[in-house]
């Protein structure tokens, strides 16, 4: 089906609240021999969403080569018109230590809490202190293209929207 060029502001708000509720972004990479899917954890932060992988996983290897990558977040749902989602293209970045990577983690540890349980009391909970908690780095999927899905709507329904 074609996406729905008309109505991107009056959905807009829908899928940037479906993106603030939900947690679990899936990613999907490729190179010459495979495909693969990977779900994280992400923050919704700037327009793009951040989170933090393995450096030597899968994903994040064929990543650097500056692929294209898909993404799709996804309400669960037990019915057809229960189907929301967001599908994506965009491209993975490291982020390097900084302000916008400071805000990231900040925005990262308030949406999921459990991860300070993880360090002892008065301990930094900095980018070094996680990358080195958890052997992981902080990472970007920047999309380029975006849409809004939301069978809800009518069957197939969606929408391109731009943040």
């Amino acid at each position: 089906m074609n996406p729905t060029p008309s109505g991107e502001k009056e959905y807009r708000e829908p899928a940037i609240q479906l993106i603030d509720e939900l947690s679990t972004l899936t990613l999907a990479t490729s190179d010459v021999e495979r495909v693969w899917a990977a779900p994280v954890y992400y923050v919704f932060y700037k327009n793009a969403f951040f989170f933090f992988s393995d450096p030597e996983s899968l994903h994040i290897t064929q990543a650097q080569a500056d692929r294209p990558v898909a993404a799709a977040i996804h309400a669960s749902s037990n019915t057809w018109q229960g189907i929301r989602g967001i599908q994506m293209a965009g491209r993975i970045k490291p982020v390097r230590p900084g302000i916008t990577a400071v805000q990231a983690l900040r925005a990262y540890i308030k949406k999921f809490p459990f991860t300070s349980g993880f360090f002892e009391d008065g301990q930094s909970l900095d980018l070094a202190a996680f990358s080195k908690r958890f052997r992981v780095k902080l990472y970007c999927f920047a999309p380029q293209q975006v849409f809004y899905l939301d069978n809800s709507i009518r069957f197939g329904f969606r929408t391109e929207i731009h943040f």
